[in-house]
């Protein structure tokens, strides 16, 4: 978990530095804009502008934003320039610069107090206030950033923001530097006389409290005690046509402010008018009551937070700050208490990011319906040991923000908790009756177990049968009579109705007896088995299904390895064909699961010729199988009445495309030998090349033109001849010997041609060796192997 509230903290450090480069610029477009809407220039002379005036000024573009921002008059009381009216326009210069002390360089106002450098150090806190701004979403957060700005240059110990109301007086709406309790005592100032931020408001001018024993009499001092600061300053922020802002400086040092630090406090001043000007209306008023809040939770029990929702340009609540916390309020990385106050809870506590708990807290913040989570275990350490409790988090609206707390259960709750659980869980519910007074009670859940209305209450025990289906009822009732006579314990699977359902449902139950062996009470269970019995009727008639496709299947593959012995009779031993020597193999891919439509036929011709046919037909199983045999005996009746090698794949092409499978394909190589001139003639249609092996070197065979049988129905077959030498071996094979998953064909082919070199023995029985060595591994497809051999001399 704290690895996880380290991954948040990072992201949303990535999400706060593009948030801010977004504010920036809208900061600077927002001047731009308002110089626009005044002069009706352009936005490039806008923006010239600014940078003109910022370099004359010595300021950064940014600081120069703000100080325009906050001098500009209200837009709403500008007369816009209209279409048609005589009168030009206003030009960017004809608007006064924003004057002010800034636009003094340090090094021509000279030193009073200071040295030039100790100047010119302050008014770069400018720039960096400037940047600052940007990152400040409250008042409250001013407070803060105007006072890490200021300590170190003006000695500022602490800072307080006050704003006017409309009946007069005073609220806080910012502080830094004072505890909290000062600041709940002055969140509202009526309006007195002797308060000085009022006559600053008031006059529209600065007032500078240096001589403590003169202030302490003329003035209601901050403080408690007053000593604590011995000098102040309290300078108006003017937001438009009268000032509405006051920032309080407190210093525990006294004497005066020198030159250069009412004059950076001026500027400072300028910029805030900016800020509160164009951003500050969007911030929330919430902060003097998380001041105020934050004493009330230090006192209190328990876990529990204040949360204020942060929204995002869209409007959604993106996440929560933290503005008061109890000291029971512990993070994932141990931080607890005022420890807490500002961050985000996402931060803190990224389990809040779960859509249940989520969800529930924006219903509540959207209704003011309070949200109660579900309990969840949590491992706390308790004296030293750690302890698994059980909380659940609430909820609950207060004003725009969220007071969440995490009740903890005690035993007693646990127990309940875990009770319904398991009543939940189980789907089953308990029952009592008293057999004495006839009362009963059931548990919520054996209401929806017995599909019965809560207001009808529970069925008596003698009762239950009557609920059953009619062929249940006789054996729940006799294991009633049982009970409440001999008290004998039953466990009965009965049925009901329910609705359009019919439930199964299970009830144990058992009797309490007096002192005189008579029973007083009854408990039990009742547990709806509909889920299960469905379930296990839905597998006894899969695996009924299962044994009947079994054996469909089993007799399938039977009727189809019959069909394949009969029609493709192995020979036992190696055939003498014109002279040549063949031996055949034929290797199923996995034993008795699959029939194939590889086949070979290798026969002398009534002429003397030899005929060699090797085909592969795409698929398994008994239509592979038939289509094997159409193919195989139709080339060899094509051949031996005469038809020439091309002609017969044409005519079987033709066959295949107009069989019951019109889709199905096949490849397959013809050859014929004529043993006189020792010429081998073949045509092959989409068939891998035969392998001729000669002087111990292995080489395949140019394919002649031609395309599998059953894709086009004109397709092109060419022949090739090859004349044969003593020695010579040939090889003709379906794909299942080159081809492996992942793999091109080339390597395979690579891989036959060094096997069939590496074994070049020339007797009987070699072809085994060879295809062990070429099939080394998985093999996914069935292989059918022709060998041919020339004798070397006379035999």
């Amino acid at each position: 978990m704290a690895a996880l509230a380290k991954v948040v903290a990072r992201q949303r450090a990535e999400m706060d530095r593009l948030r801010d480069q977004a504010v920036t610029s809208a900061v600077m477009e927002r001047a731009k804009g308002a110089i626009m809407a005044l002069t009706g220039c352009s936005p490039d002379t806008a923006g010239e502008e600014l940078l003109q005036r910022a370099k004359a000024g010595d300021r950064t573009l940014l600081e120069e934003c703000w100080i325009t921002l906050g001098s500009l008059p209200s837009l709403g009381t500008t007369t816009e320039p209209r279409v048609g009216d005589d009168a030009p326009a206003a030009t960017p210069s004809a608007i006064p610069a924003p004057t002010g002390p800034r636009s003094v360089r340090p090094d021509t106002a000279g030193p009073v107090g200071r040295d030039t450098r100790d100047l010119d150090d302050g008014f770069t806190a400018l720039g960096r206030l400037g940047e600052a701004l940007v990152h400040v979403a409250t008042p409250q957060d001013l407070a803060g950033c105007l006072l890490e700005e200021l300590r170190a240059d003006v000695d500022a110990d602490a800072l307080l923001v006050f704003r006017s109301l409309p009946a007069g007086g005073l609220e806080l709406i910012g502080h830094a530097g004072v505890d909290s309790t000062l600041a709940a005592q002055w969140a509202r100032v009526p309006p007195l006389s002797g308060i000085a931020a009022l006559e600053a408001l008031r006059a529209r001018e600065p007032r500078w409290l240096e001589d403590f024993a003169t202030d302490r009499d003329r003035h209601l001092l901050i403080g408690n005690p007053p000593e604590r600061w011995l000098s102040r300053a309290w300078l108006p922020v003017p937001t438009g046509d009268e000032a509405e802002v006051c920032i309080g400086i407190l210093r525990t040092r006294g004497g005066p402010f020198s030159a250069q630090d009412r004059q950076l406090l001026l500027a400072v001043v300028r910029l805030c008018a900016g800020w509160l000007r164009s951003f500050g209306a969007r911030s929330e008023h919430g902060t003097v009551a998380a001041a105020a809040a934050q004493p009330v939770f230090d006192s209190l029990p328990g876990s529990a937070m204040l949360l204020t929702p942060l929204r995002g340009p869209s409007g959604e609540v993106e996440d929560y700050r933290i503005d008061a916390a109890t000291e029971q309020a512990v993070d994932v990385l141990g931080r607890s208490g005022r420890q807490l106050l500002g961050r985000r809870i996402l931060e803190c506590f990224p389990s809040m990011a779960d859509d249940a708990v989520w969800h529930g807290c924006l219903r509540t913040l959207t209704t003011g319906e309070p949200f109660q989570g579900k309990p969840f275990a949590y491992q706390e350490v308790v004296d030293g040991a750690a302890a698994l409790s059980t909380y659940a988090l609430h909820a609950a609206r207060l004003g725009g923000a969220l007071i969440v707390t995490w009740l903890r259960h005690d035993s007693s709750d646990r127990q309940e908790q875990r009770l319904a659980d398991v009543q939940r869980l189980g789907n089953l519910g308990w029952a009592n009756w008293n057999l004495v007074t006839g009362e009963g009670s059931w548990s919520s859940q054996t209401f929806q177990v017995m599909h019965r209305d809560p207001a009808l209450g529970p069925v008596r025990p003698a009762d239950l049968p009557g609920l059953a289906l009619p062929e249940d009822a006789p054996v729940l009732a006799h294991a009633v009579r049982e009970l409440l006579r001999s008290g004998r314990q039953f466990d009965v699977p009965f049925r009901i109705r329910a609705g359009d359902e019919v439930r199964h449902l299970r009830m144990v139950a058992e009797v309490v007896t007096d002192t005189g062996n008579e029973p007083v009470e009854v408990h039990g269970f009742i547990q709806d088995l509909t889920a299960q019995r469905s379930a296990e009727l839905a597998l006894v008639e899969s695996e009924q299904e299962i044994v009947t496709q079994h054996g469909v299947l089993r007799a399938e593959r039977t009727l189809a390895a019959r069909l394949q012995e009969a029609l493709l009779p192995l020979p036992s031993r190696p055939a003498r064909l014109a002279g040549l020597r063949v031996e055949v193999a034929y290797l199923p891919a996995q034993s008795g699961i699959h029939v194939s439509g590889d086949w070979f036929s290798a026969i002398e011709l009534p002429d003397g010729d030899a005929l060699f046919v090797v085909g592969d037909v795409a698929g398994h199983g008994i239509d592979a199988v038939a289509t094997m045999a159409q193919l195989r005996f139709t080339a060899k009746g094509m051949v031996i009445t005469g038809s020439s090698l091309t002609g017969a794949l044409a005519r079987l092409n033709t066959l295949l495309l107009h069989s019951r499978d019109s889709h199905g394909t096949a490849t397959m190589v013809l050859a014929r030998y004529d043993p006189g001139e020792r010429c081998l003639v073949w045509a092959q249609a989409g068939h891998p090349p035969p392998l001729l092996v000669r002087g111990g070197k292995a080489r395949y065979l140019d394919r002649p033109l031609g395309i599998l049988l059953g894709a086009s129905s004109v397709p092109d077959f060419q022949e090739a001849r090859c004349v044969l030498e003593p020695g010579d071996r040939v090889l003709f094979y379906t794909d299942g010997l080159i081809e492996r998953p992942s793999e091109g064909i080339d390597l395979g082919l690579d891989r036959l041609a060094a096997a069939v070199a590496a074994h070049h023995a020339d007797e009987p029985g070699s072809l085994a060796p060879l295809l062990a060595s070429a099939l080394e591994g998985e093999r996914r497809d069935d292989v059918c192997v022709v060998d041919i051999r020339v004798p070397s001399g006379p035999e």
